[in-house]
């Protein structure tokens, strides 16, 4: 029996995100476009919904992987279209969440910028963008920015990468 839960990311481009989250054991889907927080309905940002099976992969992964897959350290020029943000859907996802940032800031050496907020909103991006990288894996923009996240995957995350890319 699938045990469903979804939690937002955002932190770089949603194409890259995407590809991240869709080449994982576990995700059921992966929504892509804009995402809101709570108190800031009309602060979109790029990010995924991502819905994912908890007895396959953990929250504490996905977070983990998600740190690891954008500059979660930087505070730089286009941080308002690529906010570094968790989103949550459930409050009492928050504690929990707390603590998987706690534990994982340990394993960087700068302070993460990552920010754990409450789903507000979600817009869709055009179907035209849905599944950008596995479409056309030979983009030049996929080749650059999104490949190397995949091969990091295969080196640090192997065991929760989709039988597919092994």
């Amino acid at each position: 029996m699938k045990n469903v839960h979804k939690v937002g990311f955002g932190g770089g481009c949603h194409w890259c995100t995407e590809a991240v989250f869709m080449s994982l054991n576990g995700v059921v889907k992966v929504e892509q476009g804009f995402i809101a927080p709570k108190k800031h309905l009309t602060a979109f940002s790029e990010a995924v919904i991502v819905h994912y099976d908890a007895n396959v992969i953990e929250l504490k992964d996905l977070v983990a992987i998600h740190l690891d897959t954008h500059k979660s350290t930087e505070n730089h020029s286009m941080r308002s279209k690529y906010r570094s943000g968790v989103y949550y859907f459930e409050q009492g996802i928050k504690p929990m969440l707390d603590e998987i940032m706690s534990q994982v800031q340990k394993e960087f050496a700068a302070p993460l910028i990552t920010e754990i907020l409450p789903f507000g909103t979600f817009t869709s991006s055009e179907e035209r963008y849905h599944n950008y990288y596995f479409n056309d894996t030979e983009k030049p923009f996929c080749k650059t920015h999104i490949t190397p996240k995949i091969k990091m995957l295969k080196e640090k995350y192997d065991k929760h990468l989709s039988a597919k890319l092994r």
